[in-house]
C-alpha cells in the first residue's frame, strides 16, 4: 500500500515550536490570566487550576486542565494545588458528559516529551468525549482526523457546564 500524504501546513508552526518557550513565555502560563471568554478559548479558572480548549484536538469537545503556576509534574505540586487541579479534572468530566452525552471519556496526561507531551514544561490533563465507533474510516484508513465542529462551537457547548459544580460523591 503506497504511502498517502495529507498536508496540513497550517500546522508546521505548532509542530516546529511545540514546547518550546516563545518570547512570551509558556503558553499556558499566558493562558492562565486570560479572561474566560470565547476568544481566549478559557473555559473556567479558580485560584490554583484552570480548563482551556485543546487548540489542536484530537476530537470534538477534547479540552485542557491544568494547574495555575507552571509545574511539570504531579510531584511539583503543593497538596492544595493537587486537590485543585483534581477536583477540577472532574469538574470537567462532569462537564463534558452533560454537554455531550458520549459512550465515554478519556483523561490522561502525558508526563515529559518522551510520554508524548507537546508542551512538556506544564503539567495538563486532556479531557475528551468519546463514542462508540468514533474511530471511523478515515481515521483507520487515511489517518486523518475529521473534526464535525469548531472551536468555538466546542466552548458554548461546554462552558456553562463548568459554571455547575458536580454533585458530591456519596
Amino acid at each position: 500500500m503506497p504511502l498517502e500524504r495529507f498536508a496540513a501546513a497550517w500546522r508546521e508552526q505548532y509542530v516546529s515550536t511545540a514546547g518550546e518557550p516563545s518570547g512570551d513565555g509558556c503558553v499556558f502560563c499566558r493562558l492562565s490570566a486570560e479572561p474566560v471568554a470565547p476568544e481566549t478559548g478559557v473555559l473556567w479558572r479558580d485560584a490554583l487550576s484552570f480548563v482551556v480548549l485543546n487548540a489542536f484536538p484530537y476530537g470534538s469537545g477534547h479540552v485542557l486542565v491544568l494547574p495555575r503556576r507552571h509545574a511539570s509534574g504531579l510531584d511539583e505540586l503543593t497538596g492544595e494545588e493537587y486537590g485543585a487541579f483534581s477536583e477540577t479534572i472532574r469538574r470537567t468530566t462532569h462537564a463534558l458528559e452533560l454537554a455531550y452525552h458520549p459512550d465515554g471519556l478519556n483523561v490522561g496526561m502525558n508526563l515529559g516529551r518522551a510520554a508524548g507531551a507537546g508542551i512538556p514544561g506544564h503539567l495538563h490533563a486532556h479531557a475528551l468525549p468519546r463514542w462508540n465507533g468514533d474511530t471511523n474510516f478515515m481515521t483507520a484508513i487515511a489517518e486523518v482526523r475529521v473534526l464535525p465542529e469548531s472551536l468555538e462551537s466546542t466552548w458554548r457547548k461546554v462552558q456553562p457546564y463548568l459554571e455547575m459544580p458536580p454533585a458530591p460523591a456519596a
